[in-house]
């Protein structure tokens, strides 16, 4: 699968694009349970059901607190894609990380 690559200068950029390509739900991340989730459809899905389409990461010039990652994810199986955001470097969360790493790469 060829994925075309973006540049974006913000996240905001990035979101609203990806928007725009139909990465139009907003997942939560729930470390404690293990799961992420789709809040408008009452969804708490493994990240194993989760393919990661697209990554952008944005490095803060001046504010460790700017690091981010936007994850373009899709779910074939619940015909859902949105977008996943999480903090990288000195505001990364463990419990996070560990739920990220598990979804299926297909870059």
């Amino acid at each position: 699968m060829l994925v075309e690559r973006h540049d974006y200068e913000t996240v905001s950029q990035a979101i609203h694009d990806l928007a725009l390509r139909g990465y139009t739900t907003d997942f939560k991340l729930e470390p404690e349970k293990d799961k992420i989730v789709d809040i408008d459809r009452s969804l708490e899905l493994s990240p194993e059901e989760f393919e990661i389409d697209e990554i952008y990461r944005f490095e803060g010039m001046t504010d460790p607190g700017d690091e981010m990652i936007v994850y373009a994810i899709s779910s074939l199986d619940h015909k859902t894609k949105g977008v996943l955001v999480n903090a990288f470097g000195t505001y990364s969360d463990a419990n996070t990380y560990n739920i990220v790493k598990r979804l299926n790469k297909h870059l």
